[in-house]
């Protein structure tokens, strides 16, 4: 099965002030914040489905701009409910409309108050097929700027919601779409060893990474970190990245957005410079590796050295 799939790297969409004494002025203006992100992505939506996608991966936190570059707990009032939340509705309406299965990636507020950076599936038939919440919170700082990610949500709690569809760990769920098995890694979390290894083992064959991310070790790690998991758990894995900068921080992210699969990195078909496009030949992981490697029946985890 040969997938169609797409991913974006944008910015902000909303005006923003010059300067940061201006952010003051927004608190009332959150709802209008967050209905310009999703306009732009709903379009970017309509482009790549027109470009023939039959998946489609938005970025980390794509209602809002990247406020974690700030301690300022006015963006709290841009988290809302991953079910019934006025995006998960706009974005299932676009889904069924399009017929296109979406992973998008939103600030999540439960029922109780909490706080999660959290990826809501969507399928090609509007309905939910789960949540994933982001499991690793980055907090510090690099050559280019700071982050403080711990100030406005939580590590996963695991309670990602199950069910027919779903399978995996309750920390890092498989999704069983039309278009194959997905699973998500968002930004922080795709560093971690075990995590592409746990969405594998969990009958993934599509990893999804939406990042905001910068600074010049991250730069030179993007595209290998991403080539050594796909090949080592034999999956094929999509990238996303801002690309640009937001006022009135003006941190540029350096975009990048792109798909790997074990083989190497895939073929490029967009033209768009806010989307990556890729076909993804599904149907190849179930042959032999090329490189007469069978790492999984070869691996001896019981001899292997964990940290702690």
């Amino acid at each position: 099965m040969t997938l169609r799939a797409a991913l974006t790297q944008t910015v902000n969409a909303y005006p923003m002030p010059r300067d940061r004494d201006g952010l003051r002025g927004l608190a009332g203006k959150l709802p209008e914040i967050a209905r310009a992100n999703v306009d732009r992505h709903l379009a970017l939506l309509d482009r790549a489905a027109e470009r023939g996608a039959k998946l489609v991966c938005f970025g980390e936190l794509f209602p809002a701009p990247y406020f974690a570059l700030e301690r300022d707990p006015i963006w709290t009032g841009l988290a809302e409910d991953a079910e019934s939340g006025p995006t998960v509705s706009r974005v299932r309406e676009a889904a069924a409309k399009r017929g296109v299965v979406v992973v998008a990636p939103i600030y999540e507020r439960d029922r109780t108050g909490r706080r999660f950076n959290t990826a809501v599936i969507v399928s090609e038939k509007g309905e939910l097929l789960g949540k994933y919440r982001k499991a690793h919170i980055p907090q510090g700082g690099n050559e280019q700027g700071s982050f403080f990610e711990k100030e406005y949500y939580e590590p996963s709690d695991g309670k990602n919601g199950r069910g027919p569809a779903v399978s995996g760990s309750d920390f890092f769920p498989v999704f069983s779409a039309s278009v194959g098995r997905i699973g998500v890694a968002t930004c922080y979390d795709r560093h971690f060893e075990g995590v592409v290894r746990s969405l594998a083992a969990g009958g993934a064959e599509l990893v999804l990474s939406p990042a905001v991310t910068f600074g010049e070790k991250s730069r030179r790690l993007w595209r290998l970190e991403f080539q050594v998991d796909a090949a080592r758990h034999r999956v094929f894995i999509g990238g996303s990245n801002r690309k640009g900068a937001e006022p009135p921080w003006n941190q540029p992210y350096f975009g990048d957005s792109h798909f790997v699969g074990p083989d190497g990195p895939l073929e490029e078909l967009s033209e768009d410079p806010e989307l990556a496009i890729s076909d993804l030949d599904l149907a190849s992981l179930r042959g032999p590796d090329p490189s007469g490697w069978d790492l999984a029946r070869d691996a001896r985890p019981e001899i292997y050295l964990t940290r702690r």
